[in-house]
């Protein structure tokens, strides 16, 4: 089976969101509902010489993750000299249901170019990948021709 179908792609940063900063960014809040894990992939962009950047993921039981705890383990250091790098946090079997990226941007600017979510392992199979910032299309032994 493909894996478009064993999936969702959910963009969590967009490039507006993320533009150059000092500010913290909250990523959007991730309902993993009916899937084992979700994978957050987060691209840095330009990031300013004496940035202080970090991500780490966090999770809650609220919607709208009020109740946001950190996720040992999850801080991922990133240096300034880390610009078009990609940053990867697995969380198989989350023990809360709501899930949040969280960037910490401070004292030079830094750019999320992105950040998407991919919730995997899910309990009903085939998924469909819906969301207002993700297009999908799959395809099965396609013939050679014109895209």
């Amino acid at each position: 089976m493909q894996l478009s179908k064993n999936c969702k792609v959910i963009q969590v940063i967009t490039p507006t969101a993320g533009a150059a900063g000092t500010t913290a960014i909250e990523g959007t809040v991730v309902d993993t509902q009916g899937y084992g894990g979700a994978m957050f992939i987060t691209t840095f962009g330009a990031i300013v010489t004496g940035a202080a950047t970090s991500l780490k993921v966090q999770q809650g039981t609220d919607a709208t993750v009020t109740d946001a705890a950190d996720l040992a383990g999850t801080s991922q250091t990133i240096a300034d000299d880390d610009d078009g790098q990609v940053f990867v946090s697995d969380i198989k079997k989350p023990l809360e249901r709501y899930l949040r990226l969280y960037v910490s941007r401070a004292t030079q600017n830094a750019t999320v170019a992105s950040a998407e979510v991919i919730l995997y392992d899910p309990v009903d199979a085939p998924t469909t990948m819906t969301s207002a910032t993700v297009t999908c299309e799959s395809f099965v032994s396609p013939a050679e021709g014109t895209a």
